[in-house]
């Protein structure tokens, strides 16, 4: 990466960098967006609000599937060629849930929206490393990986918004014309990158640290969204929050969780494994000081904080072992398998016991990772 010695092809990486951010934003708020819009939906399309959460469960599932997959059958072309082609599919997918004509046809624009998530996602991730110098490349995984966490706190209440004033349907149509102007944009920043050729003799060492890293995120990602998903509900029943103070905890959360990834982005890059465990400590102190005390916007944070470096936390340590863009595939793909789990089994812990219950499993399952993690990295040298 010599040529990034010259001040103006560092200025173009790094216009680069923020584009494939703003892809991340796209895409995110793209998969997020029924969220904020699901009554509204069901309602048109004439299905129950339990049938619609379809299509926030559905593109999880193949986006899980489709990392793994298109980061095999892609790895020997110009990245430029993957990531272009998954915008241009997520700027269809957007139009096509627009003009939905009924639930089926919206299912279908979700598998499309699914396979970009995960695809793209899977790609974009691990760009850092080729687009930035190796002293920058923990800042430019967190400016990447930043889309997500303003995806969180900006794009669902955006899109939200923009419903209430000009219906649902307008809120795809934006996604879908943002997808289309991101798509010109990533044309002409992004500098060629070739594809990865072969593995090598790394193959064999590496198994064993991605495999770590890969339990490592299914504990912590299930143990969160189990949590995370019924947060609402447990602040309405639990805390007795009203609505106001329920959309002041989720925005003070949000914005904790831009400042954990950046945060945690800084301190990640040299040694991934210790920042992964605090934030794993801050998860599970948060979730069960909300069980036991409450203070649901003090807690809010700290849980914000946690959990919003987590992602970049696993990344950089998928990196520094070596995992390359298969490794970062299999995360991805682990990431939304744990992200159904944790809401599934979340949902049977809160039907079947009590909506605080949910939280004690989410400081369990966090604390059972940081301590995973921990007992890996006093046995091995890998990847630290």
């Amino acid at each position: 990466m010599t040529t990034l010695e010259t001040p103006a092809v560092a200025q173009a990486r790094w216009l680069a960098v923020l584009a494939v951010a703003v892809g991340t934003f796209t895409i995110v708020t793209s998969e997020m967006l029924p969220v904020g819009l699901l009554t509204s939906i069901a309602s048109t399309l004439g299905v129950s609000d339990g049938m619609a959460g379809l299509m926030m469960s559905l593109p999880g599932l193949v986006a899980a599937v489709s990392a793994p997959v298109l980061a095999i059958s892609t790895r020997r072309l110009d990245r430029r060629v993957p990531l272009l082609g998954l915008m241009a599919l997520l700027a269809v997918a957007n139009l096509a849930a627009a003009s939905a004509p009924n639930f089926a046809v919206m299912l279908g624009a979700r598998v499309l929206t699914g396979v970009s998530i995960g695809g793209f996602w899977a790609f974009a991730a691990g760009l850092g490393l080729r687009l930035v110098p190796e002293r920058s490349v923990g800042r430019a995984t967190s400016v990447i990986l930043g889309g997500v966490s303003v995806a969180s706190v900006l794009g669902v209440p955006a899109g939200t918004l923009v419903a209430s004033a000009a219906g649902w349907r307008t809120s795809f149509v934006v996604m879908g014309v943002l997808a289309v102007v991101l798509l010109g944009l990533l044309a002409v920043v992004l500098p060629p990158m070739p594809g990865e050729r072969a593995a090598g003799g790394s193959r064999t060492p590496l198994a064993g640290a991605l495999r770590v890293v890969l339990a490592a995120t299914v504990l912590i990602i299930t143990g969160h969204f189990a949590a995370y998903t019924y947060v609402r509900p447990f602040l309405e029943q639990v805390a007795d929050a009203g609505p106001a103070l329920v959309s002041t905890a989720l925005l003070v959360y949000g914005a904790a969780g831009v400042v954990g990834n950046f945060v945690a982005g800084a301190r990640a890059a040299r040694n991934p494994k210790p920042v992964l465990i605090v934030l794993a400590l801050l998860i599970a102190v948060s979730t069960a000081a909300l069980a036991l005390v409450g203070l649901p916007l003090v807690m809010l944070v700290v849980w914000g904080l946690g959990y919003g470096g987590v992602g970049v936390a696993l990344q950089l340590w998928i990196m520094r072992s070596g995992g390359g863009e298969l490794g970062t595939a299999l995360f991805v793909g682990a990431f939304n398998v744990s992200i159904a789990l944790g809401s599934f089994v979340g949902g049977r812990v809160v039907d079947g016991v009590s909506i605080s219950s949910v939280m004690w499993l989410g400081a369990a399952l966090a604390l059972l990772t940081a301590a995973f993690a921990g007992i890996w990295g006093r046995s091995t040298t890998t990847g630290s």
